[in-house]
This record gives structure tokens, C-alpha cells and sequence, in this order.
């Protein structure tokens, strides 16, 4: 690369990690100079999990339909887009789990899905009372900190959670919402990659209970609750609408149909095999799932591709139905509900999406979005279309009373697209990244592998990611 020349990066991903390292290096300016930037998208297709479809007279979201607003990094950059004025909140509050054969409320002051006040937790009923005298224990006689995590060694969050608060809370509420988050079992997650602060309060001994409250408002006010979630009006694909518009704008070269056969070093670059022919780039950010980013890297660096192969992935099936109103009892209650490993289900949870988002509302009907497949459990993925939609309807008929076929269906299902964070996965990628560090040419990392699979996380991680290549990935 000569003086003056623009610096190259290769963005290989078109999700939102990658969408948003190319929108964070489209006009950037490191010690190297400008950046010029292509990114690659394997599909036809921007945006990796957040898709919409068309159902009925609209079109619905079939992967993540909005984002955690607590974290900023979703926030600033639907601002940089112009999208912080159209932002909504679910029009429902509240979720339900399916527990002693019913439908039964979450407790409120539930901290990732685990109880902070016993009395929410005792009416909730979704405990029996051999399970609610397991977890009151954690208020009359707090254990002493962790000798295994004193250290500050990982744990799992199923290890924690049975230890301090018995079973039934990890069965009926830490492990639909915490593994629900990535479609695997709590029992092998890791705490310090999925809920930190669970892992500081087991450090530190003392009731879950209370280390996991929330601080009381200042002044003993009750100040309206903030939003926990939120999507742009139109659904999560006017962020990729945004981004794609917004990177064309700035010329960066945004190719689909363009998967990457080879990476290579060169000359303190990379050459890259795409669709039969070879690009030069300066710097790559790889932002793909860890498997293809194994495969890729394999013959430029054993030892890495073989850490990206430990991540195990799990596979989702999203089943999306347009009932009619008649068919579903109701009137149905908050934003939907999940349901426990435990009770033996296909179906995983149900979002009630008419209810959840008013403007999908349409007179006479109800829109549902149903989940089934966890790490390990492939039931979904053996059955056809036809016979998942039976399977979930009859599942249906039992929790929600559904009656009657459905006017529409939509079938999503997401093949190994939900990375596995086992206890050690924080050394794992900082083991990654020293490694990446090394390699003959800059490259980073990025994706839901690594440090969070929400979409804050991955905006975060693409941003990181273009840091890194920016400055020369040293």
C-alpha cells in the first residue's frame, strides 16, 4: 500500500455486526489513512437474523423483533440512522411461563429471569411449595461466597442458581429465560458471559435475592419504568434498510451472492477468493459465525480455526400464524409466554405479536410466533413444515386453548444460528482475539460468538472489530 492510496477492508458478513463495522469504517481515517471498504454477504440477502415476511396484508419480523434498550449501542446507532424519533415500545407488558399445567405470570422484580423479592415470587404460583421453602432459604440463611468462584473462576449459571436457589428456579425461570436467550440449557452457561453480575453476587456470598435487586430511586420516587425493549416502526429490518442506504451513499461496495471460497495472506494483507475471482484487501473483518470463520482460517492458522470449532451452535425453528380471533381464547395477556425444558414441549415460547405490537393489529385476527429447538433437542428439525405447524397447533390447543387451522403460516427456521457461551467462553475469545492478533495480515473478529449474542452486543462487537482493522489490527 503506497502512500496516499486508500486503505482496503474486506467485511465479510453482511449481518448486523458486519453491516455496522462497515457504517463505523465507511468514512473513518486511521494512522493509515482513508478507508475504503467492501463488504460480502454470502445470501442474497442483508441483515442475517433480522428478516421480515410478508403475512397477510404487512410483513412481520421472523428473527429478533426489537432490542434491549438498557444497553447503548442499538440506541446510538438507530440515532446516527435517523431512526431514534420512530422508535416504539411493545404495546404489552409481562410474560407468562407454562408451569403446573398452566399459564402462571412472571413475578415481577425479576432480575435476567431470576427472583430478587420472595412475596412476587410466592403468588406467581409457579413454584410448588417444596420449591418456594428451597428458595426462601437463600433470605433466612445466606451461604457463605463461593469457594469456587473466589478465585475468579467461571461457573455456570445452572451450578449457581441450584446451589443458592434450588432446582425449580433453575428449571422454571433461569433456564427458559436465561437459556432462552440462546437456545440452550443454563445448566452449562457460562455466568461471567451471560450474566455477570449473578457470578459477582455468588463471589461475594450473601442472598441472590438481594445482591441482584435493583438500587432503590433516589428520593424513594417511583419513576416510570424505562422501556426494556424497542424496535423501529416497521419492523428490525428498516435498521438494515438504513445501514444498506446509508453505506451505498458513502460508495462503500456492498456485494450479495458473494460468499468467500479462500482467504490467503499477502504481502501484510489478504487476498480473498470471492465468487471465482480475487480481491486485495489491506485488512478483513471476519463477521461470521465461528464455523465459517474456522474454515476460512484454517489454513492460515490451525490453532485459531480450532478454538472457532470448540463453539457448539444450536439450531431455532420460528413458526409464524395468522389465526383467526375466533380460534384463540382470550383476551391473551402480556407479550407472551415460555415454556420450561422440563414439561417435554416442541414449543420453546410464544410471542402473541398482535398484542405486542398494536400497528400488526388487523380486525378478526391474531398473530402468534412460536419457537421450538434447543442445543441438543433436533425434534424440530427432523419434522417437515407441515408437520412442525401440526405438532406446535396441537401444543397450542393445550396451553392456549388454539382451535381451528391457521389462515397463514410462516416456517423460519434458523440452522445453527445460536453459539453455545460454556463456562471459560470469555478466555476462549480472549484466547481468540490474542491469536487473531498474530496472524500475518490484520484481522478481527466479530459476531454473536464472542461477547453477547443480542444485537447491542453485535453493534458493539462490529464497532470494536473496525477499531481494530483501523488501526492496523496491532
Amino acid at each position: 500500500m503506497g502512500d496516499g492510496e486508500p486503505r482496503h477492508v474486506a467485511v465479510v458478513g453482511g449481518g448486523i455486526a458486519g453491516l455496522t463495522a462497515a457504517w463505523a469504517l465507511r468514512s473513518g481515517a486511521g494512522p493509515a489513512g482513508p478507508v475504503r471498504v467492501t463488504l460480502l454477504e454470502t445470501s442474497d440477502r442483508l441483515g442475517g437474523k433480522l428478516r421480515t415476511a410478508p403475512l397477510g396484508d404487512g410483513r412481520v419480523d421472523v428473527g429478533p423483533d426489537a432490542f434491549v434498550a438498557r444497553r447503548p449501542e442499538a440506541l446510538a446507532l438507530c440515532a446516527e440512522l435517523g431512526l431514534d424519533g420512530e422508535l416504539v415500545p411493545p404495546g404489552a407488558r409481562g410474560a407468562a411461563v407454562w408451569a403446573r399445567g398452566r399459564l402462571r405470570t412472571l413475578p415481577d422484580g425479576l432480575a435476567l429471569g431470576l427472583p430478587t423479592r420472595l412475596a412476587p415470587l410466592v403468588r406467581s404460583g409457579i413454584l410448588d411449595l417444596a420449591g418456594l421453602a428451597r428458595a426462601s432459604l437463600d433470605l433466612v440463611r445466606p451461604p457463605r461466597p463461593s469457594r469456587s468462584g473466589a478465585d475468579g473462576a467461571d461457573r455456570s449459571v445452572g451450578e449457581i442458581v441450584r446451589s443458592r436457589l434450588g432446582p425449580q428456579v433453575l428449571a422454571r425461570l433461569a433456564d427458559p429465560l436465561i437459556g432462552g436467550i440462546n437456545a440452550g440449557p443454563a445448566s452449562e452457561m457460562s455466568a461471567a458471559a451471560v450474566f455477570p453480575p449473578l457470578l459477582d453476587a455468588d463471589r461475594a456470598g450473601g442472598s441472590l435475592f438481594r445482591a441482584l435487586r435493583p438500587p432503590p430511586a433516589r428520593n424513594g420516587a417511583a419513576a416510570e419504568p424505562a422501556p426494556v425493549f424497542l424496535a423501529p416502526r416497521g419492523g428490525m429490518t428498516r435498521i438494515v434498510d438504513e445501514l444498506a442506504g446509508a453505506l451505498e451513499r458513502d460508495d462503500v461496495d456492498v456485494r450479495t451472492d458473494a460468499p468467500v471460497d479462500t482467504l490467503r495472506p499477502d504481502d501484510g494483507g489478504w487476498s480473498l477468493e470471492v465468487a471465482g475471482a480475487t480481491l486485495r484487501a489491506d485488512a478483513v473483518i471476519l463477521a461470521v459465525p465461528a464455523p465459517v470463520a474456522a474454515a476460512l482460517l484454517h489454513p492460515v492458522e490451525e490453532s485459531l480455526a480450532g478454538l472457532l470449532g470448540t463453539i457448539d451452535y444450536a439450531s431455532v425453528t420460528t413458526v409464524t400464524l395468522r389465526m383467526a380471533e375466533a380460534g384463540v381464547p382470550g383476551p391473551l395477556q402480556g407479550t407472551g409466554f415460555l415454556v420450561p425444558a422440563e414439561q417435554g414441549l416442541l414449543v420453546t415460547g410464544c410471542t402473541f405479536l398482535s398484542v405486542k405490537w398494536p400497528h400488526l393489529q388487523r380486525p378478526g385476527e391474531v398473530l402468534l410466533r412460536v419457537s421450538s429447538g434447543r442445543f441438543g433437542d433436533p425434534r424440530a428439525d427432523q419434522l417437515d413444515d407441515d408437520a412442525l405447524v401440526a405438532r406446535v397447533l396441537d401444543e397450542l390447543g393445550a396451553i392456549l386453548g388454539v382451535t381451528g387451522p391457521p389462515l397463514e403460516t410462516v416456517v423460519t427456521r434458523w440452522t445453527e444460528a445460536f453459539p453455545q457461551y460454556r463456562v471459560g467462553h470469555l478466555e476462549l475469545v480472549a484466547a481468540m482475539e490474542k491469536a487473531a492478533a498474530g496472524l500475518p495480515g490484520p484481522l478481527a473478529l466479530a459476531g454473536a460468538a464472542y461477547r453477547g449474542v443480542g444485537i447491542p452486543a453485535c453493534i458493539a462487537s462490529g464497532r470494536l472489530a473496525a477499531d481494530l482493522v483501523r488501526g492496523g489490527g496491532r
